[in-house]
C-alpha cells in the first residue's frame, strides 16, 4: 500500500483527497519508482482546487513531476536502484503523477538525476527550473548575448520567474523583474540578481501596438495583455520566449511588433520537449544553479498539505517552490 493526492470527478462531483491505494492500482508502466519528492507547479494547483480544465481522466494522481529511486524495471535503461526525474509527458493529467509514494511510467520519460544534485535539489528545480533552462537556450539560440542589452522575465516572482532571473543574471545578463509584489524588490534584486524591478500592472492592461524600446529579450510566463505588451516594448530583431499563460491564454497583439522592429516570438514547450535536449538542460543546470539559493527559494510540505499548499499557490501567497515530501 502506498499513499496518494487523488483527484475523483464523477456523480458526487470532482474533490480531491488523500488516500491510500494497492500497487496493482498503478499503471502498468516499465519502470516503478519510490517517489521521494515532487512539487506544486501552477498547473498541479489548478487541477487539484479544480479551477482549469487541466485533468484528462478520473481518477487522477496529480504532479506533473517527481523524483524517485526505481524499485522495478523492464526498460534496458533502469535498474533497481537509480534516482530519476520526471517532468512533463501529461503526467498529472493523463497518467497518474508524482503526488504520490510510488509511481510507474515508461522508461523513456526518465531523466538521470544529475551527480551533483541531490534528489531534493533536482526537484526543487523541477518543472519551473527546466522550464526557465529551456527558454534560456531559446534565446540564446536566436543569438541573444548579454551585450544585446537588458532581458525582461515576467512573473518573476513565481517558479519560473524565479530561476529565469537567477540564471540570467549569472549568465551576465541585465534583468528587468516584472512582479506584482512591491515586497518582493528587494528579493528579486539582492537574492536572485535582478538589474530593476518594474510592477507587473504596467504590462498587464490593454496597451499599444509598439511601444518605446525597452528590452533585447524577453522570457513571458503569463500571456495574454502582459505578453502583447511585452512585445511591443521589445528592440528591433528582439527575441520572446513564451512559456506560460497565468494571465490568459489569449494574444491581444498586433504584428507590428514582427513585421516593423523583426521580433521573434519562440514558444517554449517543457511538456513534450525531446528527450536529448532535457538532459542538456539538466547538465546545465547542474552548473547553473546555485545551491545556496536554490535552498532559499524553496519551502518542503509533507504529502498531507499538498492540498492547502495549492490553494495558496493559487491565491498568490507562495514565492519560489513548493516542494512536496512524498515520504512524509
Amino acid at each position: 500500500m502506498f499513499r496518494a493526492l487523488v483527484i475523483e470527478n464523477d456523480e458526487q462531483g470532482y474533490r480531491t483527497s488523500l488516500q491510500d491505494l494497492s500497487e496493482t492500482q498503478l499503471p502498468d508502466e516499465e519502470v516503478t519508482l519510490e517517489v521521494s519528492y515532487s512539487t506544486l507547479n501552477y498547473k498541479d494547483a489548478l487541477a487539484i482546487c479544480n479551477k482549469g480544465p487541466i485533468v484528462r481522466q478520473f481518477p487522477m494522481v496529480p504532479g506533473i513531476d517527481f523524483t524517485g529511486r526505481v524499485v522495478s524495471s523492464r526498460h534496458a535503461a533502469w535498474q533497481p536502484g537509480n534516482e530519476a526525474v520526471l517532468t512533463g509527458w501529461g503526467v498529472g493529467e493523463k497518467h497518474w503523477g508524482g503526488l504520490a509514494q510510488k509511481a510507474s511510467v515508461p522508461g523513456d520519460w526518465l531523466v538521470a538525476v544529475p551527480p551533483t544534485l541531490s534528489p531534493l535539489q533536482t526537484m526543487a528545480i523541477g518543472t519551473a527550473g527546466l522550464t526557465a533552462m529551456l527558454c534560456v537556450m531559446a534565446l540564446e539560440k536566436q543569438g541573444v548575448t548579454p551585450q544585446h542589452g537588458p532581458v525582461l522575465v515576467t512573473g518573476a516572482s513565481g517558479g519560473v520567474g524565479s530561476f529565469s532571473v537567477s540564471l540570467l543574471a549569472r549568465l551576465g545578463y541585465e534583468v528587468i523583474a516584472s512582479s506584482g509584489r512591491a515586497s518582493d524588490s528587494e528579493y528579486l534584486i539582492h537574492t536572485l540578481g535582478a538589474k530593476s524591478v518594474i510592477d507587473r500592472a504596467t504590462l498587464s492592461q490593454p496597451g499599444k501596438p509598439l511601444g518605446k524600446e525597452r528590452w533585447a529579450a524577453a522570457i513571458d510566463s503569463v500571456g495574454s495583455h502582459t505578453l502583447a505588451n511585452v512585445l511591443a516594448g521589445v528592440q528591433r530583431d528582439g527575441v520572446v520566449a513564451a512559456c506560460g499563460m497565468a494571465q490568459g491564454l489569449d494574444l491581444p497583439a498586433s504584428v507590428a511588433p514582427f513585421i516593423l522592429r523583426g521580433v521573434t516570438l519562440t514558444g517554449v514547450d517543457s511538456v513534450m520537449c525531446p528527450l536529448p535536449q532535457r538532459q542538456q538542460a539538466w547538465q546545465r543546470l547542474a552548473q547553473q544553479v546555485d545551491s545556496v539559493l536554490l535552498q532559499q527559494l524553496t519551502q518542503v510540505i509533507p504529502l498531507s498539505e499538498a492540498r492547502a499548499g495549492a490553494e495558496r499557490l493559487l491565491a498568490g501567497q507562495v514565492r519560489g517552490r513548493l516542494i512536496v515530501d512524498c515520504r512524509a
